[in-house]
């Protein structure tokens, strides 16, 4: 991991807490560590940092407020493209929990994702070695944070496969018991028009804000706002394959690759969220 040294006063939205590559190097002092380097870390691969500029980490992350003394939910972190900043964000002042699928599964592809995961996890212990996994598969597997509930749950693109399952109302009810009053949700996915049916919504991977806003203030949850970080007014959102059509996916394989990559990654909304004081 390539360190980046900074003072206090160091101009950068989020710093982050790092760790000694070895104690020999740097002490046992944690030092600040720009974020924006722990993006294009030699931890991450090609693939994962080209989709940076897609993603927006910085800014979402700086809109959903998270700090690094918070005690964090990823839920739903799957592939740990994200967790490959969060876990090492919260490391030093916070904790990291990731929320992710159940070995009780009856889905095989869900339990060959969590086997990779931890297999992931487990080889870096310094970047990763203080993160907790936990599993959420409703209704009996809900205990996803600290007994005493998280500052802040992140959840991104995953909505659309909740429902899918039709476990979206049991996942949104797990999000807010497992949150602090006061604690935020923050909400990535891939946006729909809101007269989009359930139905359209499932099939091609769009889902509304109405719909999220709908099903998180059923939850209990109050909407704070909106940013339109993750937008992409490129995305048409008609593909004949839905979301999956576009990068990363392309499921078309090399038909048209060059008009998707063209538009790039989806339209996304940013959506957060509070669970009432």
């Amino acid at each position: 991991m390539r360190l980046y040294k900074a003072n206090v006063i160091a101009l950068f939205t989020l710093p982050i807490i790092c760790w000694p590559s070895t104690a020999a190097e740097l002490g046992d002092t944690p030092v600040l560590f720009n974020i924006e380097e722990l993006m294009v870390g030699d931890h991450r691969s090609a693939q994962n940092i080209a989709r940076n500029k897609f993603r927006n980490p910085v800014e979402t992350l700086n809109f959903f407020g998270l700090t690094p003394d918070m005690t964090l939910i990823e839920i739903g972190p799957s592939g740990a493209w994200y967790t490959e900043i969060l876990a090492p964000y919260m490391r030093e002042l916070g904790r990291y929990y990731g929320a992710h699928f159940s070995p009780n599964s009856d889905n095989e592809f869900q339990r060959r994702s969590l086997e990779s995961f931890e297999t992931k996890i487990g080889s870096n212990p310094d970047l990763y070695g203080k993160a907790v996994i936990r599993h959420l598969l409703p209704p009996n597997e809900v205990a996803i944070g600290p007994l005493e509930g998280a500052d802040i749950a992140l959840t991104f693109r995953n909505v659309h496969n909740w429902m899918a399952r039709d476990e979206d109302e049991d996942f949104f009810n797990a999000f807010f018991a497992a949150l602090k009053p006061g604690g935020i949700l923050g909400v990535v996915e891939h946006r729909a028009p809101d007269s989009a049916s359930r139905q359209e919504m499932i099939d091609s991977g769009y889902v509304s804000e109405a719909f999220v806003i709908g099903i998180a203030t059923k939850a209990g949850f109050e909407f704070i706002g909106s940013s339109e970080v993750n937008a992409n007014p490129k995305d048409t959102k008609d593909h004949p394959e839905g979301v999956w059509t576009l990068p990363p996916s392309f499921r078309m394989g090399d038909n048209n690759r060059e008009k998707y990559s063209a538009i790039g990654e989806s339209d996304r909304m940013t959506l957060k969220f509070r669970r009432p004081e």
